[in-house]
């Protein structure tokens, strides 16, 4: 049995949504200090809809297709489905991590969330 699913394998040979976003509404960077893997989400949100979503991320390949595939299950969404939005949904989505990479998922989740968050305070600001 493959380590990892065709699908983890396609989201890290080819990662949706990678880059950066100017003037992001939020941003959310999180990072694990015992595998050094480092998520950084930008989000663009109008009138409560994340219109567009990118991320970088420096880390494994499990990290990398988590991120790619948080970004497709939060893209076009509501901002309270964002928020919903778990590593296990993230995994599933996936078929599957193996459970020494299941961080990574949480990862992704924790940037959303954070990124979200920012984007909230940022709001508040004005």
């Amino acid at each position: 049995m493959a380590l990892y699913s065709e699908k983890v394998m396609e989201h890290f040979r080819c990662p949706r949504n990678v880059g950066v976003i100017e003037n992001a509404d939020g941003i959310g960077e999180v990072g694990n200090a015992k595998c050094g893997d480092i998520m950084k989400m930008y989000l663009k949100i109008d009138n409560d809809i994340i219109t567009d979503v990118k991320f970088e991320t420096f880390g494994c390949g499990s990290a990398i297709a988590s991120s790619s595939m948080a970004t497709e299950l939060i893209k076009g969404k509501p901002v309270s489905e964002a928020l919903a939005l778990t590593n296990k949904a993230v995994a599933e989505a996936l078929d599957g991590l193996p459970e020494v990479k299941m961080h990574c998922s949480v990862l992704a989740e924790e940037a959303i969330k954070n990124a979200i968050e920012d984007y909230y305070a940022k709001r508040k600001e004005k």
